[in-house]
């Protein structure tokens, strides 16, 4: 334990990232003194078990800045990713993320529920998503959002699928063939996609 006397009054975090792991502290030189000195000064936030913050960092979600650090590679999808392209009202209690199916999800303080998608698939509709300035995290496009939805609708309902696309059809931009072309790559979705824009249209 540090004694508050021993604590510099004016600790500085660098040269430390934003958001950190123990392991890239230890890997840049910092001690573990030095890292607890940060955090009981306020200079660093812990927000997860081995991950940091420094307070002078940005305003950014720090549920995703967990699941990018502890898994890179992670994808945003399913409702988590529809209501950021604003195709659902619907407000999850854990976060969607995906990872490719031989990848096994960490443990994260954060509310993560973790899918696993087939890695022949995986990048389709896959973009970057700027959490702050130095930290992404994927997300699959809105369309790409859509099939999946009509995917795996068994689980989360057709009705989510339904509305997503209703929401999605006005949108300047929105392409139904090109939305049909990306189903192609998943055959559990086209039959239920290509029926609900018969419907829809």
């Amino acid at each position: 334990m540090v004694s508050s006397m021993a604590l510099d009054p004016h600790p500085s975090p660098d040269p430390l990232p934003p958001t950190f792991a123990y392991r890239e502290a230890r890997a840049l030189g910092v001690s573990d003194r030095r890292i607890r000195q940060l955090v009981v000064s306020g200079v660093v936030r812990r927000i997860g078990r081995g991950l940091y913050r420094r307070a002078d960092a940005a305003l950014a979600d720090e549920e995703l800045l967990e699941i990018s650090m502890r898994a890179p590679g992670a994808t945003l999808c399913l409702v988590t990713a529809l209501a950021h392209h604003g195709l659902t009202d619907h407000v999850p209690d854990r976060i969607d993320a995906a990872l490719p199916r031989r990848r096994r999800p960490p443990r994260t303080t954060a509310p993560v529920h973790w899918h696993r998608f087939d890695e022949a698939t995986y990048d389709l509709g896959r973009e970057p998503l700027a959490i702050d300035t130095v930290t992404p995290i994927g997300i699959y496009t809105a369309e790409r959002s859509i099939v999946d939805a009509f995917r795996l609708r068994y689980r989360q309902g057709h009705e989510l699928a339904v509305e997503a696309l209703r929401r999605w059809l006005p949108r300047r931009g929105s392409n139904p063939a090109e939305l049909l072309a990306l189903a192609r790559h998943f055959p559990k979705a086209e039959p239920a996609l290509r029926e609900a824009l018969r419907i829809l249209l």
